[in-house]
């Protein structure tokens, strides 16, 4: 999930706190796709009024995560694998481009810090694989800091901004479809981490497309089987 710090003197407002909670609740699968958001009874959840409420799903209904239903409120979207692919196309876009672009301008400061959450994911990925109650939240969270990284030197904010809520989306999915590759997407990564310390994008691309298409491909085999 993406979260951007705050400066002490600009802390949120009990809507954008609301706001945050319950994207993160669709984003995270815990409020499960079709399910029903009655304004009355979510407002004592997410402790904030009726009005402030529908608001706050109109504005997720236009990011795609729910769906306003007029008179009946709102629906947490659905899925499907047809979605999937959709998202996971923007995503390589958005990604393939800023790995170019952020490998030709990356200095020394961006190379720690794809060090530094390569080390992190690929610790997260060894206790997955022999944990089966290892958080798979923080791996998420892990794996997304690590792609981030690698295209956080590419020099526009709006490309990181589309990106961050693309992979909100595409988050969803590896959330619901439960999918770990293991050792296949741990190596993906190394090589990922190996091409950013020669400056290789050509190859980082061509990796990244194989990395993505194929946690597609046994994401989507779940949803069709569901």
């Amino acid at each position: 999930m993406t979260d951007q710090s705050l400066d002490p003197q600009d802390s949120p407002t009990v809507g954008e706190v609301a706001y945050r909670r319950i994207r993160s609740d669709i984003v995270l699968g815990r409020l499960t796709p079709g399910r029903r958001l009655p304004l009355e009874r979510m407002k004592e959840a997410y402790g904030t009024s009726v009005s402030t409420l529908r608001e706050l799903f109109s504005r997720l209904a236009t990011e795609g995560l729910l769906v306003a239903e007029g008179a009946r409120g709102f629906q947490v979207s659905a899925v499907s694998s047809a979605n999937l692919r959709d998202v996971a196309s923007m995503r390589l876009l958005l990604e393939g481009h800023g790995l170019k672009e952020s490998f030709q301008r990356g200095d020394l400061e961006w190379e720690g810090r794809v060090v530094a959450a390569h080390h992190k994911l690929a610790t997260m990925e060894k206790r997955m694989a022999t944990d089966a109650q290892a958080p798979a939240e923080t791996w998420r969270q892990y794996d997304w800091a690590f792609h981030v990284s690698l295209i956080s030197a590419c020099g526009s904010d709006l490309l990181l901004q589309t990106y961050a809520s693309i992979c909100d989306k595409y988050l969803r999915y590896q959330m619901i479809a439960a999918v770990f590759r293991g050792k296949e997407a741990e190596d993906e990564h190394q090589v990922l981490l190996e091409c950013a310390l020669r400056k290789d994008w050509q190859r980082a691309q061509q990796t990244l497309t194989t990395h993505v298409e194929d946690c597609v491909t046994q994401m989507a085999s779940v949803l069709d089987a569901a």
